[in-house]
């Protein structure tokens, strides 16, 4: 067994909050420092059914990539989702530690894992941040050789919804062959000038702007939007492997009952 900020400081070791960037609310967000956990629950988001799935396995915490809570609330109510959200974890007993852009940024984090799930080879940064007070380099996204270089951008997209899951994959295929591959999990549009500079065709991330789509056809990158939960999700299981290793005592699991919230045509749901 440990407590909800024995776990806050396991987190806190390998993916520092102090680098969080600066928009973002990450760290721990509810509950009592001092609770026992010897249940944790591990999802992308806190959703309402989240929060009931943790009730239902009996977890006294939610590690979540996505703040709970992200800008000050000026009022916890029912009247709206985000407090029905934070009174159901208080009303549970259920904490929760969000783990956002310091685990996006660090070495096995979300862009690490979203480029071993696309089997990247000799995997780099995309874009350094700086060093944590462990002199470990960090840093959004991250760039490598993509696993059966020369497949069309066409047939690349088809092996990274194959390969994430993803319920579509929406592509630019300006005409060259994939060799070179950037990934950025989440919203990593703006650094597309970041995947020109580190000499790859072809960049995968989400939630791109048409303009976006259309900058980088203009600029001569394969350009793919495979969907923001499917570009991190891949963090979960790994997420919970090391919390796992750390907290041998803690029993870890991923939740079952969050998943993509919208379907591609011809899509099955899952």
């Amino acid at each position: 067994m440990a407590t909800v900020i024995e776990v806050y400081h396991v987190i806190n070791e390998f993916a520092p909050f102090e680098i969080q960037m600066e928009f973002d609310n990450a760290g721990f967000l509810v509950g009592r420092g001092g609770a026992e956990v010897d249940r944790i629950l591990v999802s992308l988001d806190i959703t309402e059914q989240v929060i009931e799935e943790a009730t239902s396995i009996g977890a006294q915490l939610i590690v979540a990539h996505h703040p709970v809570l992200f800008h000050p609330a000026r009022s916890v109510t029912d009247g709206d989702v985000t407090g029905r959200k934070l009174l159901a974890l208080a009303e549970s007993g259920i904490a929760a530690i969000c783990v956002h852009t310091n685990l996006d940024a660090v070495w096995m984090g979300v862009n690490d894992c979203l480029a071993q799930a696309l089997r990247l080879s000799e995997v780099g940064q995309l874009h350094p941040d700086g060093e944590d007070r462990e002199g470990r380099p960090y840093g959004i996204g991250r760039v490598g050789t993509a696993h059966n270089p020369g497949l069309s951008a066409g047939e690349y997209a088809k092996f990274v919804q194959s390969a994430l899951y993803a319920h579509s994959v929406r592509f630019v295929d300006c005409g060259k062959p994939v060799h070179r591959v950037a990934v950025g999990g989440g919203a990593c549009g703006n650094l597309l000038q970041d995947v020109i500079r580190t000499g790859c065709d072809t960049f995968v991330t989400s939630d791109l702007r048409y303009h976006e789509f259309l900058d980088a056809s203009d600029l001569g990158v394969n350009i793919m939007d495979a969907g923001h939960f499917a570009t991190e999700h891949v963090v979960c299981t790994p997420l919970a492997q090391r919390l796992s290793a750390s907290l041998p005592s803690v029993n870890v699991t991923v939740s079952q009952s969050h998943c993509e919230i919208y379907h591609g045509l011809g899509q099955e749901t899952r």
